[in-house]
């Protein structure tokens, strides 16, 4: 006897988002927090691209990256959250399946990128405090231009086979997507085909891609410490460490909720769904919201030119 309960479909035109599932009841009340950190992320981001602009003194490697992030975390963060919010104020949860997959391209190219300007950043401290001589001679504008070209094409690569993948699985089970956005894994899990194609990628792009700047990332910082602590001075070892503290804050701040997501997602079956959906929003909101204000308390280059501007 079939079942009429069931919905009988191939490929469909339209997905639904749940928003968070739990907690349906609270989505106005939560997107208090979100919409309130979406507008510090704007607003703090733009500052940041504001002052690195129009101070010449900030013209350098480092700002460069600083504004190469700001954008990608506005974009990151916009990608995703004006349509969360409609689904938390006005119940607006259809997508269309081609915005669907277009919102999980962008933002897994975004999250990418973003990791990748980490490792930039990295290699600026690198530089500036292991070969401090040589940094404007090897961090020239034209290198510093190829790095941020690379970061954006790598970025767009390595999530291109996501979109590929997505859109030539057969979708027979369901239209409904029990998160507040298309993440990859969520999207696939619809699909009635065996799709380990898709899983084995995204954990190769999790522990490979991610991974890898990871390790580049702690190489470099575990030479910028050594580096650090071999100065002869107390002070100049604390100058040195304040140049870096910031960044590692940043880096914390974005990896760790983006592993934990990552990995929940595809081994954390104890995990409530509530909980883990919770944390992919964090991650998505997170970093954007706290890195205009980890960088612009920081840094005293910016710390200044910020209060010259607003005391002006």
């Amino acid at each position: 006897m079939s079942d009429s309960n069931k919905t009988d479909f191939t490929n469909p035109s339209t997905f639904i988002l749940l928003g968070i599932p739990g907690l349906e009841a609270a989505h106005v009340w939560i997107s208090i927090p979100f919409s309130t950190m979406y507008i510090i992320a704007v607003l703090g981001n733009f500052i940041i691209l504001f002052i690195v602009k129009t101070e010449p003194s900030l013209h350098g490697p480092m700002y460069y990256f600083l504004c190469m992030l700001a954008v990608t975390d506005l974009s990151l963060s916009t990608s995703t959250l004006p349509k969360m919010l409609s689904i938390f104020w006005f119940n607006s949860r259809e997508i269309d399946f081609s915005s669907c997959l277009t919102q999980m391209y962008f933002l897994h190219s975004f999250s990418v990128m973003e990791s990748g300007i980490f490792v930039a950043m990295a290699l600026d401290r690198y530089v500036a405090i292991c070969h401090p001589l040589r940094h404007s001679t090897i961090l020239t504008n034209t290198v510093v231009a190829k790095i941020g070209l690379a970061v954006v094409l790598r970025g767009g690569m390595v999530i291109l086979p996501f979109l590929l993948l997505a859109r030539q699985w057969p979708y027979c089970r369901t239209n409904i997507i029990p998160h507040s956005y298309c993440e990859h894994i969520a999207v696939v899990k619809l699909a009635c085909d065996d799709t380990r194609v898709s899983s084995y990628y995204g954990l190769f792009v999790v522990l490979c891609v991610r991974g890898l700047d990871m390790i580049f990332i702690a190489v470099s910082y575990i030479q910028i410490l050594r580096a650090i602590f071999s100065l002869p001075t107390k002070d100049a070892r604390l100058k040195a460490l304040e140049t870096c503290t910031s960044h590692l804050c940043a880096i914390l701040t974005f990896y760790i909720p983006g592993l934990f997501s990552s990995l929940t997602h595809r081994f954390g079956q104890n995990v409530p769904l509530h909980f883990h959906i919770l944390v992919a929003n964090m991650y998505l909101l997170v970093p954007p919201t706290l890195n205009p204000i980890i960088y612009g308390v920081r840094t005293k280059q910016i710390q200044g030119r910020l209060l010259r501007l607003f005391t002006h």
